[in-house]
């Protein structure tokens, strides 16, 4: 089980990492807010069931 918490982790690392970057690109580039709007959204979204998951999966470990 704590190998599943360990990939979940990575997992929230390497989403965080690539919306850290993606995120003040698409803001700084003109146009491209409207064309990747949903996509980012989905990101966040996505990160933040992450975060919620793993603090539930944490809490039966623990």
């Amino acid at each position: 089980m704590s190998i599943a918490l360990q990939f979940l982790v990575l997992a929230i690392i390497i989403l965080s990492i690539l919306l850290v970057i993606s995120i003040p690109v698409t803001l700084a580039s003109p146009g491209k807010w409207e064309e990747s709007q949903n996509l980012i959204y989905t990101g966040v979204g996505f990160w933040a069931g992450l975060i919620i998951f793993t603090g539930v999966i944490t809490s039966f470990i623990t």
